[in-house]
């Protein structure tokens, strides 16, 4: 069974039967980005150490960065990002997924909100 945890930059982080985490931004991020038009994806076999920038997402109205929540190693990229960032827009807790990886540590999701803590936050937030 998959768990599913949230940041408070707006992610969302699952964890995956086979020990990886998948990693996108949530409804609420996709939506106050608005259209997104350009995705640039972190490098597939590549380590990153938590807060190391990721990935690039670049929308009509802003550009940022997904951070990575853990120390871990990118196993896979969701590729179809490249032609079809929209996706992000579309489906932001499905086929918009940006990348998955391989945490170090196996408490990787440790620390983060559930859904009912990640809705408190983001009702504070106005």
């Amino acid at each position: 069974m998959s768990k599913t945890v949230y940041t408070q930059e707006h992610e969302w982080l699952r964890m995956e039967d086979d020990g990886t985490i998948t990693v996108g931004i949530t409804d609420y991020a996709q939506d106050h980005l608005g259209d997104v038009v350009f995705v640039q994806l972190p490098e597939a076999g590549k380590t990153y150490a938590k807060g190391d920038e990721a990935a690039v997402i670049e929308s009509v109205k802003t550009a940022g960065e997904i951070m990575m929540p853990a120390d871990g190693t990118v196993t896979e990229i969701n590729g179809v990002l490249a032609d079809e960032p929209g996706k992000v827009n579309e489906d932001a807790l499905g086929a918009g997924w940006f990348f998955r990886f391989k945490p170090s540590q196996a408490d990787a999701l440790a620390g983060f909100l559930d859904e009912a803590g990640y809705k408190e936050y983001i009702a504070s937030l106005g």
